[in-house]
């Protein structure tokens, strides 16, 4: 038996609790390798997004500042935002793929509709699980440089943002102050920074 194997838990049952278009948020009872069992275990299907470390043609890293409604706080974070779903969910497995638009046509767009800027040089970094104690979806990291101001903003009906270019040292103030506060934005960003120090 493989250390896999041996870790492995299994879900003797599941209710779903909340199970519309916004979220399956589900009940599992849980069976541990050496027999025991455990509930209630919660966990959520919420669909992959991606993040977008973008840069303008002056250097300056393009963020978005708006409300999080976990922590009840304005935040400075990279623009982001949800891979559509052809059928109209806001999750999905990812086995699923048919169902869901391209990543990197989904940065490109979120990219123009949250900022309004485009860029020609685009960069795929890493798939990551969001939150892998207790969801089931991903994050797709790109870069993206030289992006230029095109149009205006084109929001979502839930989306209140404005757009602020900043310096790295800015963002480096706000990370250490928890002004920029989502965990795989700051990933984001040390994975542009190694993937620039590599070439």
């Amino acid at each position: 038996m493989s250390e896999n194997e041996k870790l492995q838990w299994e879900e003797v049952s599941c209710e779903h609790i909340v199970n519309d278009e916004w979220i399956d948020f589900r009940k599992s009872r849980y069976r541990f390798p050496d027999g025991r069992e455990f509930e209630p275990y919660y966990s959520y299907s919420r669909r992959d997004y991606v993040v977008i470390v973008a840069t303008d043609e002056e250097g300056n890293y393009i963020c978005v500042r708006q409300y999080r409604q976990g922590i009840k706080q304005v935040t400075t974070e990279f623009c982001a935002g949800g891979i559509e779903r052809t059928d109209g969910k806001e999750y999905g497995n990812r086995q699923d793929a048919g169902s869901t638009e391209n990543a990197l046509a989904a940065a490109k767009r979120e990219l123009m509709e949250e900022t309004g800027y485009e860029s020609d040089d685009w960069k795929f970094l890493l798939t990551v699980p969001s939150n892998a104690t207790m969801a089931d979806n991903y994050a797709y990291i790109y870069v993206a440089k030289n992006c230029r101001k095109v149009s205006g903003q084109n929001l979502d009906e839930t989306e209140v943002l404005n757009v602020h270019l900043y310096n790295r040292a800015q963002i480096d103030e706000m990370i250490a102050s928890g002004e920029f506060p989502q965990a795989n934005h700051i990933l984001a960003l040390l994975l542009a920074d190694k993937d620039e120090n590599v070439k």
